[in-house]
Order: C-alpha cells, then sequence, then structure tokens
C-alpha cells in the first residue's frame, strides 16, 4: 500500500453504486454526454442523449434514485443531470394519477 494516497470516504455511497459512478465516469472522459435540453424534447432517453448513457440509465428504479444521491453527494453534475433526466422522461406525459 501506498500511505501517499490520500482516502476518501463515501459512507452515503454503496459499492455497488460506486462501480457504477466509476463507470459513467470513464466513459464520461473518453465520450461526453452531450447536452440535455430542457424540457426534455422526448420521453425517450436515446433521443436525448447518446445510446451508451440511455443504456446507461436503463436500470430499476432503486438502482437509479442511489445514483442520483451519489451524484448528488459527489457532486458530478452531469451524472446528476442524467440521472434526473431519466426520472423526468418517466413521469413526462403521465397523469399524477399514473406517477403515483
Amino acid at each position: 500500500d501506498d500511505d501517499s494516497t490520500p482516502e476518501i470516504p463515501l459512507p452515503n455511497v454503496k459499492a455497488t453504486v460506486l462501480k457504477k459512478v466509476i463507470e459513467f465516469c470513464t466513459h464520461y472522459s473518453t465520450e461526453p454526454m452531450d447536452e440535455i435540453e430542457k424540457p426534455l424534447k422526448s420521453s425517450t432517453m436515446k433521443q436525448v442523449v447518446q445510446e451508451w448513457y440511455a443504456e446507461y440509465v436503463n436500470v430499476d428504479q432503486a438502482l437509479l434514485f442511489e445514483l442520483i444521491l451519489a451524484a448528488n453527494y459527489m457532486d458530478i453534475k452531469p451524472l446528476l443531470d442524467l440521472t434526473c433526466a431519466t426520472v423526468a422522461s418517466m413521469i413526462k406525459g403521465k397523469t399524477p394519477e399514473e406517477i403515483r
């Protein structure tokens, strides 16, 4: 172990979620995500962002909300934008009853 490497405690982020966050950051460094237009032009994420990013957020709701919390906690704005836009796309065009 190299003692000069600082440890960054992330008590609010589960290991499985952190792995997904790292996957996002690694991909983002080689292919930055397009700016997400607001309001969303579609409820289909593949029409909002590149295919990789649309597939990345094609996860169950529990993980999606964990990713939102992690992105917010770790201050990763592109990931926060992507995950929040995904939630917005899920409720776009639905009535309050349908959302419940």
